[in-house]
This record gives structure tokens, sequence and C-alpha cells, in this order.
């Protein structure tokens, strides 16, 4: 025990301080913010894309069920909440310039982290749950134009492919945009301490 405890402290004293001047930590995170906030419209844009894509089924196609319908408002409904609360996510760290207010723009950047947490964890399950339901319905009359082998096939990928959306690509997505914002968050934190120091 003695030993690592030697170990650990010789470790200790032989830190090593890297110091980034703050001129590159600045573009560093406006490179990262940049990458968050065209990520931000990208999701967005793609929400707006599926939202018009439904609702030409829904004007240009003739459904014989009210189930189809109903299927159709409720992939409408959960698709226009989503992007609404993606917009209010967006619009937290694209309202303020981080250059000329970085205090303001940092408790920005902390609501977003927020923000994203609740999307991915609480709100993510209303929407699959959303558009699970939504599926069914669509699928009464749609699925009866198929063979009974190939309603199978359909009603099998498609919700394989959502529990492979909610577990592996959620979590993996969930990590990766946590780790990000958590280290673009330390990034101003240090830009602020350096500026105090300097000032």
């Amino acid at each position: 025990m003695q030993e690592f405890d030697h170990i650990q402290s010789l470790w200790q004293s032989h830190s090593v301080e890297v110091k980034i001047s703050s001129e590159e930590m600045l573009t560093q995170a406006k490179k990262e913010v940049n990458s968050i906030r065209n990520k931000s419209v990208m999701n967005i844009t793609g929400m707006l894309l599926s939202f018009i894509a439904i609702s030409c089924l829904w004007l240009f196609f003739d459904f014989q069920s009210w189930t189809t319908y109903a299927g159709i408002f409720i992939f409408l409904t959960a698709i226009a909440a989503t992007t609404f609360m993606l917009y209010r996510g967006h619009r937290l760290i694209s309202k303020n310039d981080f250059t000329t207010h970085p205090n303001e723009f940092l408790v920005n950047l902390k609501l977003y982290q927020i923000n994203r947490f609740n999307l991915y964890n609480k709100l993510y399950w209303i929407y699959a749950i959303a558009l699970s339901l939504g599926i069914i319905f669509y699928f009464l009359e749609i699925l009866t134009y198929f063979d009974t082998w190939l309603q199978c096939l359909i009603v099998l990928l498609t919700f394989g492919w959502m529990v492979f959306c909610s577990t592996l690509v959620r979590r993996a997505v969930m990590k990766r945009e946590k780790e990000r914002i958590a280290l673009l968050i330390e990034k101003f934190e240090r830009l602020g301490s350096q500026f105090k120091e300097g000032a």
C-alpha cells in the first residue's frame, strides 16, 4: 500500500499543466458552437421535411379507413411537437453571440444541455409511443393490401427498427452529445476564468 501511495504522490507532483491561449480556445469553441448550431438546424429541417412528406400522404391519397387518418394525425402531432422542442433548444444556442456575451451564452448552453437531456430521456419516449400508436392506426388499413407473410415482415421490420433506434442509436447519440456539450461548457468556463485573470 505504501508503494501505491508513493507512486500516487510522484504522479501528482509531476502533473503537467497544459496552457492553451484564450484565442485558440475561443477558435475551438467557435467551431464547436457552429457545429452544434448546424446540427440543430439540420435536425429541425429533417423534422419539417418529415412533416411535409407525411402531410402529402393525407392530402394526395384517398384512404378508406378513419384509422389511417388518425395514424397520420398522430404522426403529424408528434413531429410538430418535437420540432417545436428542437426549435426552442436551437434558440437557446443561437440567440446570443458568445463573443460579446460569453456569460449569458454559458447560461444558455447549460439550459440547452438540460433541454437535450430531457429531449433524449423523457420526451423521446412520448415521441416513440406516439409514433408507435400512429403506426398501429396507419397499418390497420395499409397492411390489408399485403399478403400475410409480408404483413408480418413489415410489422417486424418497423418495430425492430424503432427498438434499434430507441436503444442503441439513442444511447450512442446521447452519450456523444452529452460529452460534446460538457466539453464546450468546460471551455467557456475556462475562457471566462482566463479573462477574469487577465483583467
